[in-house]
């Protein structure tokens, strides 16, 4: 299942956050909802897909150790029932969330599409990871019927564009083609140039959205690109990145930026009352 991954389902929250909804305690609740069941459709999809790379994940020097499968620590039976598990409250979900839920399908269906097909396509790949962090946005915005700016999609595509990219730049390195088959077909720099355009395209696509519609969120801007910064920093001189969430957890510094600016988001978008 993952749970360290749920990290990433914080996407889902953003809406919730430039609404200014995040007072309402009602909104806070959808919210909630909508980030608990994309947390349950992301293991549903872990566990589909390290089922299905089990024999590849059992040569991996990392994979074989981390992933419960690979390490024989749950028998395949057993992740069958909590697959069915998993899906049985995501039926449920539908008839609580319907809207998110409909995301959530989408995001689904993409996943078991990555796992059996796009996973093995160059470009495609990075493309279909980033477009699951879109879907996260936009299940927060549905379940909240707010509307989101095309300006915070395009961004939201582009930093995970950036993130995909250096996850396959660190595979690479770190394991070569031995770790995920479509490795084969790329090489360091290019993957390298990929992130460097992409985490570009994010702090100016981020920095139009401000402008354009939410200027009093200006003063986050210099925490979106320290952040790239350390990111990079700790991808390029720490040798981490493969996996972006355990960057971010080991890195006391980016996770600090993140509260930040969070906080300041927080604060620019406070309402006012008159």
């Amino acid at each position: 299942m993952r749970p360290k991954q749920w990290i990433k389902n914080g996407f889902v929250l953003g809406p919730l956050v430039f609404s200014g909804e995040f007072l309402d305690v009602g909104a806070i609740g959808c919210a909630l909802s909508a980030a608990l069941l994309f947390c349950l459709a992301s293991s549903a999809s872990y566990i589909v897909n390290d089922i299905r790379d089990i024999e590849r994940d059992r040569r991996h020097p990392r994979k074989s150790q981390t992933r419960p499968l690979a390490a024989g620590v749950i028998s395949v039976q057993i992740a069958l029932a909590l697959l069915f598990a998993i899906y049985g409250a995501l039926i449920w979900g539908w008839f609580a969330a319907p809207d998110a839920a409909l995301v959530i399908v989408c995001y689904m269906l993409l996943n078991l599409a990555y796992t059996f097909v796009l996973k093995h396509q160059p470009v495609v790949d990075i493309f279909t990871i980033a477009i699951g962090f879109v879907l996260r946005v936009y299940a927060g915005a549905t379940a909240l019927a707010v509307p989101v700016s095309a300006w915070m999609f395009v961004t939201t595509l582009c930093l995970a564009l950036y993130l995909a990219a250096v996850k396959r730049r660190q595979e690479l390195i770190q394991s070569g083609a031995e770790g995920r088959k479509v490795l084969e077909k790329y090489s360091v720099s290019l993957i390298e140039r990929y992130a460097e355009m992409s985490a570009t395209a994010a702090l100016v696509f981020y920095g139009m959205f401000v402008m354009s519609a939410k200027p009093q969120l200006v003063i986050t801007v210099p925490l979106v690109l320290f952040g790239l910064f350390r990111y990079w920093y700790v991808v390029e001189e720490l040798d981490s990145g493969e996996s972006p969430t355990d960057s971010l957890l080991a890195d006391w510094q980016l996770l600090l930026t993140i509260v930040l600016w969070v906080g300041a988001c927080c604060w620019a978008l406070w309402p006012v009352r008159g």
